[in-house]
This record gives C-alpha cells, structure tokens and sequence, in this order.
C-alpha cells in the first residue's frame, strides 16, 4: 500500500475525504509503479479567499476580478464563499455557499490573501475572525464595518455619503480592483452557460428582444410603467422583432397581461439555470438595474439599460449598450420608492429608437 507521505496534498484534484476524480476514471494514483508523477497532477501554492456574498448580480459582476488572480498569483488555490454558488464560475478551486458547515471549515485554514468585497456586517466580521497573512477589502470595527486599509477607502466613503456617490466616476469594476489593490484594465465577465439548462426552437429569421420587466420587491423605484412595456412590446412586433418578456415569479402575472396585451412572447419563469440560457437567446436586452442585467453583460448581449436612481458611472457596459435616465432630474438617489415616478420619462419612443441603433451597430 502506499504512503501518505507520497499523496500530493497540493494537487487541484487532491480532496482528502474521497478519491478524486482521475482515480475514479482511470484508477491512477499520484504515482505510478514506476515512481512516475501522475499526468494530472496540477500543483496549487497558497491559498486566496474571495468574499462577496451579494446579490447574483453583485456576484457575477465581481467575476472579472479572476483573471487578474489567476495572472498574478497562477499558482494559488482560489476560494469563493458567497449566497450564489451556482454563478462563480468553475476556474475557482473552491465554492462554498455561505452557511455553517462552510464557515466551520474557513475558521480551520490559513490564507494568504483574503478579499472581502461586501461591507455586510456579517462578510466583515467573518474577515475580521479568518486567518489570513493578508487581508484586504473590508473588516468589523466595533460592530461596524471599517476599510481595512487606504485600497478601499473609497468604495467605503461613497457607500455611507450620498453626495460622494453622486460625485464618483468610477465604476463598479474599477472600485473592486482597486480594493485589491490593481488597476481594472477592462477584464470581462466570467459567466458560463449551464450544460443541462433548457433550450427553446424560437425563430433565427428575427432579431430577439428579451423585455426585463421587473426589478425586485424591494425597488420600485426602478419600475419602468407597464403600459410602457406593452407599448415597447406592440411596436417591436410590428416592426418585425420578437419581444420576449422576462422574469421571475415576481412579474408572471404582469408577463401575462403584457403579452395578451401586446403580442409578446411569455415562456413563463424559470430556475436561475433556464433563465440565464433564455437570455442567451435574446440579442438585445431591456432592463433595469437587476440581476438580468449582468447576467446580459456576461452572455455579450447588447443591452438597453434603465437607470434613475443610482450613479450611472457605477456600470461597466463593455461598449455593449447605452444607459437611458429620465428626461427630468430625479430626486429618489438611493430610494427604494420614488413619490413622482421618474421612471415615466424615459419614453417609449426612445427606448424604441435607442434598440434599433444598438442593433444596427458592428460592435
């Protein structure tokens, strides 16, 4: 029998608790008869943690981060500890969801680096209790989340002062690297396409225009009004495209009034897995600042953004899309509701006229 102090502990594929999967295939150990390394072997030195728990969307849009990891430090076994496991893309070593079972394992190994991006008391006080030789990002400070150090000043002083927000012109991407302490050079989305999601026969004759037309429970204030989507949706038809409306549970029985009204196409509402492979099929993208629209940015998809209540410099688009406001100033910055209901100034019109010059457009 062999040895433990012949195992190669450090390999990718090494678990511990099971056999991995080269051995499992093809029954090969970490060395043959013969004293020969197995062909498999992939050696991982030092160990990086990522915390961003966050909403899907928040997690998708920190993926870019990866690349400069993988540059930089090619060697280092990544880990991810998040909400949303079912998005961090398979080139991190180890996903963990956030609960128990996975802090119970954090508290028991020691870090190189970790990188916390959330400012959750819970993410920052799991930071401030981890081992690491280096940390980075954000920590708890009596009860209260602190930058760790000058990296992520910023990013901390735009989110407790609104005038600072408005003031920023720095996107969400460039903020996250710099807390890590590099400098965004445009890395892209790392989302991958679910292998066993479902699959629609629609059309390949018309261009697709996948309408997003929630945008959470808890912000309303980005709702763009619903005889504004049936309007949107009518005149697509009739100019030959096919909208399809998506969303959740949340908009179903929305989704069916504007399709009965309009003459959209409605699939109905799907598992995260179906819903990213429904957009895939779309061309173009209508949204609001949701979860569908990162999901649109890591699939390339040309995009009509609506924004009213956050700082529009916070998006990276990749040169994908444009970013419509309402005609008029709106006083709900940050606002979960918004009493005058700016969002009726982005006109159909508009909307319309913007999806046909992103369509038209080479890039």
């Amino acid at each position: 029998m062999r040895t433990p102090e012949i195992i190669k502990t450090d390999c990718k594929l090494y678990r511990g608790d099971i056999p991995c999967k080269p051995h499992k295939q093809s029954g090969v150990h970490c060395y043959d008869k013969n004293g020969k390394l197995c062909k498999f072997y992939e050696p991982r030195k030092g160990k990086i943690l990522i915390i961003k728990l966050g909403a899907i969307g928040d997690v998708i849009r920190t993926t870019p981060i990866l690349h400069r990891l993988k540059k930089v430090k090619p060697e280092a076994e990544i880990w991810w500890l998040t909400y949303s496991p079912e998005v961090v893309p398979k080139i991190v070593d180890i996903i963990l969801p956030f609960n128990l079972q996975s802090i119970l394992l954090l508290h028991s190994v020691n870090f190189d680096i970790i990188y916390n991006f959330d400012k959750d008391k819970e993410a920052c006080s799991l930071t401030q209790q981890l081992k690491a030789k280096v940390k980075k990002g954000f920590t708890l400070k009596n009860g209260k989340c602190s930058p760790i150090d000058k990296d992520a000043v910023h990013k901390f002083m735009t989110g407790i002062f609104d005038d600072l927000n408005k003031a920023n012109t720095k996107s969400y991407l460039e903020e996250i690297f710099e807390i890590a302490g590099f400098k965004f050079k445009g890395e892209q989305y790392i989302l991958e396409i679910p292998s066993d999601s479902l699959s629609w026969n629609l059309p390949k004759n018309k261009k697709i225009i996948g309408l997003n037309t929630g945008c959470g429970g808890r912000w309303t204030s980005r709702l763009w009004p619903e005889e504004y989507w049936i309007k949107l949706a009518k005149k697509l038809k009739n100019t030959g495209y096919l909208p399809i409306l998506l969303g959740g549970e949340q908009e179903h029985q929305k989704n069916i009034r504007i399709a009965e009204k309009s003459g959209a196409k409605y699939l109905g509402h799907f598992p995260l897995k179906d819903f990213i492979s429904e957009v895939n099929q779309c061309d173009l993208i209508v949204t609001a600042v949701t979860m569908a629209l990162h999901i649109a940015i890591g699939l390339n998809k040309k995009i009509v953004l609506f924004n009213n209540i956050f700082n529009k410099n916070e998006f990276e688009l990749y040169g994908l899309g444009e970013i419509l406001e309402p005609e008029f100033e709106c006083n709900c910055f940050f606002s979960p509701t918004c009493e005058n209901n700016c969002m009726q100034y982005i006109r159909v019109e508009t909307v319309f006229n913007t999806i046909e010059k992103l369509l038209k457009s080479k890039n």
